[in-house]
């Protein structure tokens, strides 16, 4: 192999993954460019939509790709879609979406106060931590700690997962109810061009032909 990409520091990748090339609104513009041109029904595509954002709002991250396809799948929504519309949640909007979720997590729940949101996503970075050596101690003579991910479940984790359900259900359904529209209104406007060119085509060629 005579070229060789070189890899890149893992600064450079966190970087990207914070604020990817070409900036934030050229991403948004190509997420939305590739959703209108799904080949499905305005509602099917929709319906992926929300499921994909709705899962932005639960805190099971690593996994909102698989539950938003599987969510998809269930309610026969597009499922690419889903997949695409988890860019919802990115470094810009899961803050908002972490404090706003705790913190009505904390008041369902009737905790008494709300984790800090300078303290959720180190929260989540130390359990995952201590599940996997805790994982790992199972097959070493390592002794396990579970008394910190006991705290984390109760005072992290229910109440982001509670309070996400609310504000995820209404996002979820405000996405459908103004993307369902919009995308339809793309696609009769492009089935009339694709119609319109390919009339032009044929004209054109039948008047070639009596030439």
């Amino acid at each position: 192999m005579v070229f060789k990409r070189r890899p890149q520091p893992w600064l450079n990748r966190l970087g990207r993954f914070i604020y990817p090339r070409g900036g934030w609104i050229r991403a948004v513009r190509y997420v939305v460019y590739r959703l209108r041109r799904l080949p499905d029904p305005a509602h099917k595509i929709s319906r992926g939509i929300a499921c994909g954002i709705f899962v932005c709002f639960t805190p099971f991250f690593g996994l909102h790709f698989l539950i938003s396809g599987g969510m998809a799948w269930l309610i026969r929504g597009n499922v690419l879609a889903a997949l695409m519309a988890t860019f919802f949640g990115n470094p810009l909007t899961f803050p908002i979406i972490a404090a706003m979720s705790v913190e009505l997590g904390a008041k369902i729940l009737d905790t008494g106060h709300a984790v800090p949101l300078h303290q959720v996503f180190g929260a989540f970075g130390q359990a995952s931590a201590e599940l996997w050596a805790n994982l790992r101690a199972v097959f070493t003579s390592d002794p396990t700690h579970w008394g910190r991910l006991d705290d984390f479940f109760s005072g992290v984790f229910l109440p982001y997962l509670v309070g996400g359900l609310v504000p995820g259900l209404i996002a979820a359904v405000v996405s459908y109810a103004v993307t369902r529209p919009v995308i339809a209104a793309y696609q009769k406007a492009r089935i009339g061009r694709l119609k319109k060119s390919f009339a032009a085509r044929r004209a054109k060629a039948q008047a070639a032909k009596a030439d």
